[in-house]
């Protein structure tokens, strides 16, 4: 998060990179992104791409409410909050956001339903919590309505990855 110039011209050297999908975050303000989505755009209209699709984190799932308030002084609840900066990300013009799965059915109500969604703090049931304070399984996570899962230390603390993500692609066929 910087300022919105820093931000475009950071946006431009990305797509130049061959990036087509890259995360902003929403507390940057409505102006920052802006520019970050037109810059990334024309970057890449330039060079004969498609649109990119850039992503507004709204608030991270290792953050609980007591954080929100108490650590950030952030007086608001982190549902609200993460809702509030996610419509605040569309009216800027990003493609989606970056938040917990229970954010995700009320964002897609509220931006409607070609807003993407992408959830981290996706654990399996069998998976250990870690630092995730608002965590969710893969079953949740599509039946909330989520575009994007983020599934990290399920599969790469496991013993056997390939076998844990055979057991996560299972979770989920039986959500669908």
């Amino acid at each position: 998060m910087d300022i919105p110039n820093t931000v475009a011209k950071a946006s431009e050297n990305i797509i130049k990179k061959g990036a087509d999908f890259f995360n902003i975050h929403a507390l940057g303000g409505k102006e920052m992104m802006q520019k970050c989505v037109e810059a990334a755009n024309n970057t890449a209209k330039s060079l004969g791409r498609n649109n990119p699709t850039v992503l507004a984190v709204t608030v991270l799932t290792s953050i609980s409410n007591e954080k929100l308030n108490d650590e950030l002084g952030i007086n608001n609840n982190v549902n609200d909050y993460a809702l509030k900066l996610a419509k605040l990300a569309k009216d800027a013009g990003v493609t989606g956001v970056v938040a917990s799965v229970f954010e995700a059915k009320k964002i897609k109500e509220v931006c409607g339903e070609n807003f993407k969604v992408l959830c981290p703090g996706i654990r399996p049931e069998w998976s250990a919590k870690n630092d995730q304070q608002r965590l969710a399984t893969p079953t949740l996570a599509i039946k909330e309505g989520a575009d994007y899962l983020v599934i990290g230390r399920a599969v790469t603390s496991a013993d056997n990855r390939l076998e844990a993500m055979k057991k996560i692609y299972e979770e989920i066929e039986g959500a669908l």
